[in-house]
């Protein structure tokens, strides 16, 4: 019988790429930890939360392993760790990650180049665009797209917040969260990692664990007895014994769910039952009733609300059964020409090393997830060698895998790169920076505004104002009637502002006051808001607004709508 050329070329590629599993892994370097388990299954866990693979003790990255993407790497998961959301000074970054200040600068340069971080001064921020390297993986996964709207309805049902987790080594991140706005709320987000023995979800997903994952746990234990590794949760105040969880993952082996009885934090309870892939059977994620004991004890969720868990679970695994393959589409193109050209404009502040690594995490996708090394180097048009090598990076940093079949895949630990804090940006968050900087281009006041709900008036949520002695000054929340305002005539769809795609609105509200606006839309073309340029009309008459003021008008709601559209992929973005 002939041999399976595809699977033999896909196996060759494995093994030419060494650190990246299997044989390849013979060429790894004296001091590597070598693998414990087959190529191809997931590897025992390292630990989880705050440091990367790359930065724990006692690993060191293979031979060829590009040194600036590792740098980038952790600069990311340091501004995801931040207090601040996501935000540090340059010295803050410096010292978090223990690189010069030289080095830091360079990074930080490059990753303000793909848009995905901020620089404001000396402080670096997240930017919503990052947020892509998480698409990337939710969209390969596919679980959110198919199961979030099962989980939003139970939400809805019981009143209560629904999350859906997915396992990540020997913890848990969230993939989706369906919150109750409570003055006493869930305050998790999408990308979170949570330490599996002190959550629901956590026993179920043991269930699976080799020996390997378990002694990889205790040994995690022993090592961070107070889950300092996990910023998301508060750190321990006295520390359970190992039998304790061990006893909840035998339990969860038989009852098919699991309790959490305030392991988290005093008050917060939740029941969990496992999502099973119908192919497989094994847990594809784990989806949660969380409570508070103000509203709910442990017992009473099991009671009353398990059988509507698992009422919702028992569709879900048949939405999995019964989804459709995914649209073919197309992978990202031009990308390893854009760096080059960033390469050449910028000169060495620019990494270009960093940019190529980081675009491999964008070739995977809804229809692509698995992918060869072929095909990571076709979808991203880079070079075999180059992607190779930052294929080994990220293998090494946690953020990639192989699979039994020698293709790559995303791992959970992707949304670990800037995904828990921008998933709570709002639209005016969003907005802001590039209302900021259509203000200093045009010199005048910039807003952004929606709707109310009355459909009468239109309410100011972010705004950028200009140094002028006179300009227009409105604070953030005033409302005014939408029909005397560019920014109304535009959410209110009026047929001239919609033939001609603005409004423009001379002294209607106020004399001396010409205002210029223009539509945000979402991801389905909705306009979901307005932003507007405000001046007095002695310095612009009305055609000046539409041939200077009109363009970057225009360009600064792109840019809006560009950021939303990601940021929005897998969760809904508040509007105010």
């Amino acid at each position: 019988m002939p041999a399976n050329t595809t699977n033999d070329a896909a196996h060759a590629e494995a093994v030419a790429a060494p650190g990246t599993g299997g044989a390849g892994t013979r060429n790894a370097p004296p001091g590597a930890v070598p693998p414990t388990e087959a190529p191809g299954t997931v590897p025992p866990a390292a630990a989880p939360g705050a440091v990367p693979p790359a930065e724990a003790v006692g690993t060191v990255p293979p031979a060829e392993a590009v040194a600036p993407l590792l740098r980038g790497i952790a600069v990311l998961r340091r501004l995801t760790e931040a207090d601040d959301g996501g935000t540090l000074s340059l010295s803050g970054l410096e010292k978090a990650t223990g690189l010069a200040r030289a080095t830091v600068d360079r990074v930080t340069a490059t990753l303000a180049r793909m848009g995905y971080v901020r620089l404001d001064g000396r402080d670096v921020t997240l930017a919503p665009r990052l947020t892509e390297l998480g698409n990337a993986y939710l969209a390969a996964l596919r679980l959110p797209d198919l199961l979030s709207a099962r989980a939003d309805a139970l939400a809805d049902e019981l009143d209560e917040s629904v999350s859906l987790a997915v396992g990540d080594r020997d913890g848990i991140r969230f993939i989706h969260q369906a919150t109750r706005r409570r003055a006493m709320s869930l305050s998790f987000r999408i990308g979170d990692l949570l330490p599996a023995e002190r959550t629901a979800p956590g026993p179920l997903f043991a269930t699976e664990w080799t020996e390997a994952d378990w002694r990889h746990w205790h040994e995690r234990r022993a090592a961070d007895p107070e889950d300092r590794t996990f910023p998301a949760v508060p750190p321990r105040d006295h520390t359970p014994e190992d039998d304790d969880f061990e006893h909840r993952t035998a339990t969860a082996a038989t009852t098919d769910y699991s309790l959490d009885d305030q392991l988290i934090e005093p008050g917060l309870v939740a029941v969990s039952a496992p999502v099973r892939d119908p192919g497989t059977g094994r847990v594809a994620c784990v989806a949660s009733v969380v409570s508070h004991t103000s509203r709910r004890t442990a017992e009473d969720l099991r009671t009353t609300l398990l059988p509507h868990l698992r009422t919702a679970v028992t569709a879900m695994e048949n939405d999995l059964r019964t989804a459709p393959p995914p649209e073919p589409g197309a992978p990202r193109s031009g990308l390893a020409t854009w760096t080059a050209a960033s390469k050449h404009e910028l000169g060495r502040e620019f990494i270009e090393s960093l940019a190529r690594g980081l675009t491999v995490l964008t070739a995977f996708g809804e229809d692509r997830p698995e992918l060869t090394l072929t095909e990571v180097a076709k979808a991203t048009g880079l070079a075999r060698a180059t992607a190779r090598r930052a294929l080994i990076t990220h293998e090494h940093a946690g953020l990639v895998r192989q699979t039994p079949a020698h293709t790559f895949t995303l791992t959970p630990r992707v949304l670990s790169l800037g995904f828990p804090p921008l998933s709570r940006t709002s639209l005016p968050q969003i907005a802001q920076p590039h209302l900021t900087a259509l203000a200093d281009h045009v010199h005048e006041s910039a807003s952004l505004a929606v709707l109310s709900d009355s459909g009468e008036e239109v309410q100011y949520t972010a705004r950028a104002s200009t140094s002028r002695v006179m300009s227009a000054h409105i604070t953030l929340g005033t409302r005014l009637p939408a029909h005397a305002t560019a920014l109304g005539h535009v959410l209110l769809s009026l047929p001239e502002a919609r033939s001609q795609g603005y409004a423009l609105v001379d002294e209607e509200l106020e004399a001396g006051l010409r205002s210029l606006a223009v539509p945000v839309r979402d991801r389905e073309g909705r306009t979901v808001a307005a932003v507007n340029v405000a001046m007095h009309a002695a310095r612009r008459t009305a055609a000046d607004c539409v041939t200077d003021v009109l363009p970057p008008l225009k360009e600064t709601a792109e840019h809006i709508e560009a950021d939303l559209r990601v940021a929005g992929r897998f969760r809904r973005v508040p509007l105010t």
